[in-house]
């Protein structure tokens, strides 16, 4: 009974929830209003969960079910795809068994359509064959197999071949139509992607005697098909595949740039195709070899017949019928020069870059020192469109839109054989061009980190460690050829350091660093850079010059810094000694003046924590001294006056101050406590500032001496609150 009311209330629900005019908002309110309490809620809420779950799987039961018989369908519609191609096939063969009736009174053909009639025979049993010629006359007519053109077919069979393709195939009119050509064998075959050996589509081959056809056939009208592709056999190379079960009885051919891969209904279709493609490229190879041939032969008998009737020719001329006896010992019928062509296509196609190289090297120094006869010239006309080719590929193989992987090792066999082929200056061109988008692909793939220093530790080794494989691999392929090669890679160089100087100071100096910090990072591009002196390459000047302005910005603006902070502690001077109030205070600040190379301080210290200088100067020596320490990092010999001169403003505004002050106070405690730092400022701190200045440049300051020597205070007039310096 309550399971009863269970499902009736259930039902209730699921009604509700279905109905058109349902409204959640509407509905939980009313829900509310009429509920108890929270378990009338929890236990509504729990039906709709059941509710919920039940929908979800009775949709997937649906779904499951309808996958089912979608699978079913398809099934149906593919065996009927399949039964509706075997009939189509049928009929054909029957219309081209009719068309070949009528050759039958032609005496040279009745071999071929006796032939052909028995073939049909045997094709009407099985649904599954290809539809192939038995000579010329007849364009379908076979099954199982395709048979070979016969030879003893008048030109009327080839004609009507002919014609018959043009109407079976669409959009291949107005490319068969050379005078001589006709059909030699043809078959259906299934085209499979080359990379991931994927089935693409249904094609039919049409080969001819120069040329192979490659349609693809249309589902929706029968016995119909549309032009896809069409190569010349000279340009056409061919490759049995090994059988990797399910993949087998397939072969490829290679027509550079691309190749594509075909599957034979059985391993007997397939061998008959490779036979006749290679039986047919040798005879067109064959026949333009002796047109070849007999195109040079007539060329010998003018001239002798001009020498035998004009007995009064010079001695030179005399030498001219020697020609064509000099033409016929550049002998050409070799196998290897025949296949020359097709080889090289091979090896193209093939990424046999190093092969093609070697057959070229072999072919130049098999004609070097020889004439040049008409045989030769369309020979090497054939050739140079080979190199040509080739050329384009190796460049495409160092364009920087290939996988910058692997560094500038992966570049060594394009660059190599470029090389080989005289195109030293390209390759240089090019191995440079690849390398400047690997750094720069580096350079941006860095990740910006919050410590400046620790990004410009990574920057320095990505790019230097770069440029040392760069110069080092620039050295070994490029040794032994012209040194403009050496000064396009230090121009190269140069570009490179000005992308490094971009990137390092987009971090250091637009982002405002310290003066510290900049200097650090400074420091650590100076010792990557010395690196680059052990392979005899000196890039020191570069990053000077590159960096003099953006250290120039840096150096101002921490001296106005300074200058500001001494201005700041000087209009709140009130001249009194320091009180550090513990022994540790007092450590700690005789250990940063050692440090800065005061070494007398402890003359100036008092008893107990007291220090008898004023907090100003103290102040000024612990600043002056550590802008002139991280100075000198940045130093090199273009920033001499820079620093120079910001020193002397540094130091001036101190002096002056002291000066001042000298000359106004009247109590004569305070005036001697001022002489008392005047005389630090003086006699200690300027030598010191003096002396690390030398030994940081390598040279004394003038300017610097001339200060120090200045120490007698400025006589000035009495009346006078200024000083003049």
């Amino acid at each position: 009974m309550a399971m009863a009311m269970s499902d009736s209330g259930a039902s209730r629900l699921r009604r509700q929830l279905e109905s058109s005019g349902f409204e959640a908002r509407l509905y939980v309110k009313q829900l509310s209003q009429q509920s108890d309490g929270d378990r009338d809620l929890q236990e509504h809420r729990q039906r709709i969960q059941a509710l919920a779950e039940e929908t979800a799987q009775n949709l997937k039961r649906n779904v499951y079910q309808n996958y089912r018989q979608f699978i079913e369908t398809a099934r149906e519609i593919s065996y009927l795809e399949s039964e509706m191609y075997q009939l189509s096939h049928l009929l054909t063969e029957q219309k081209s068994s009719l068309e070949s009736i009528p050759l039958t009174l032609l005496p040279a053909a009745a071999a071929g359509a006796a032939a052909a009639a028995g073939a049909e025979e045997g094709g009407a049993g099985g649904p599954g064959g290809r539809d192939h010629l038995r000579g010329p006359a007849g364009f379908f007519s076979g099954h199982g197999g395709a048979a070979r053109d016969s030879q003893s077919a008048g030109e009327e069979g080839k004609q009507r071949t002919l014609t018959t393709l043009l109407e079976k195939v669409e959009g291949c009119r107005h490319l068969l139509e050379a005078p001589g050509q006709y059909l030699v064998y043809n078959g259906d075959l299934v085209e499979y992607e080359a990379d991931h050996m994927a089935q693409l589509q249904r094609v039919h081959g049409f080969l001819m005697n120069d040329c192979l056809l490659v349609a693809t056939w249309l589902p929706q009208r029968r016995g119909m098909y549309r032009y896809n592709a069409l190569y010349p056999l000279d340009r056409l190379a061919v490759v049995n595949v090994k059988d990797n079960p399910p993949m087998k009885d397939m072969f490829k051919l290679l027509m550079f740039p691309e190749s594509r891969i075909f599957q034979a209904e059985n391993a007997k279709i397939k061998r008959e195709w490779l036979e006749v493609l290679e039986e047919t490229k040798r005879a067109l190879s064959e026949k333009r070899r002796r047109e070849q041939e007999e195109a040079a032969a007539p060329r010998g008998p003018p001239h002798v017949s001009s020498q035998a009737t004009n007995p009064f020719e010079d001695d030179e001329e005399e030498e001219e019928p020697t020609s064509p006896e000099v033409e016929e010992k550049v002998d050409l019928s070799m196998e290897w020069i025949q296949e020359l062509p097709e080889d090289l296509d091979v090896c193209i196609a093939q990424r046999d870059f190093e092969g093609a190289v070697d057959l070229l090297d072999k072919l130049n120094h098999y004609l070097e020192g020889k004439p040049c006869p008409p045989p030769v010239k369309e020979l090497k006309a054939k050739v140079d469109e080979r190199v040509r080719q080739l050329t384009e590929v190796l460049v495409f193989e160092l364009s920087p839109d290939r996988s910058l992987r692997g560094g500038p090792k992966a570049t060594r066999r394009a660059v190599s054989q470029l090389i080989r082929l005289g195109q030293c200056t390209k390759a240089c061109e090019l191995f440079l061009r690849n390398r400047a988008a690997a750094v720069h692909t580096a350079i941006r793939q860095l990740r910006i980190e919050g410590a400046t220093l620790l990004y410009i530790h990574k920057l320095c080794h990505v790019f230097f460690t770069s440029l040392l494989e760069t110069a080092r691999e620039f050295e070994t392929d490029f040794a032994g050829t012209n040194s403009g090669c050496y000064s396009a890679f230090i121009v190269w160089a140069r570009s490179a350091m000005g992308m490094f100087v971009d990137a390092f100071s987009k971090q250091v100096f637009d982002s405002k660093e310290s003066l510290s910090t900049a200097a650090e990072c400074v420091k650590v591009a100076k010792e990557h850079c010395q690196q680059l002196g052990d392979i005899g390459l000196d890039l020191t000047f570069i990053i000077h010059a590159l960096l003099v302005k953006d250290i120039q910005g840096a150096l101002h603006s921490y001296k106005e810094i300074i200058i500001e902070a001494t201005k700041h502690r000087n209009s709140e001077e009130m001249w009194r000694r320091m009180n550090l109030m513990t022994p540790e205070a007092l450590g700690k600040l005789k250990e940063e003046m050692k440090s800065c190379g005061v070494s007398n301080f402890e003359q100036y210290t008092g008893d107990d924590c007291w220090v008898n200088l004023s907090y100003t100067v103290v102040a000024f020596t612990k600043q002056t001294m550590g802008f002139l320490e991280e100075a000198l990092k940045l130093y090199f010999p273009e920033l001499h006056m820079v620093l120079l001169e910001s020193l002397v403003e540094i130091i001036l505004v101190a002096v002056q101050h002291v000066d001042y002050s000298l000359r106004c106070e009247q109590d004569p405690e305070k005036k001697a406590f001022i002489r008392q730092n005047a005389s630090f400022l003086y006699e200690t701190v300027l030598p010191v500032v003096e002396k690390r200045f030398e030994q940081g440049v390598g040279k004394p300051a003038k300017q610097l001496q001339d200060l120090r020597n200045a120490s007698r205070l400025i006589r000035v007039n009495p009346e006078s609150t200024t000083s003049v310096v």
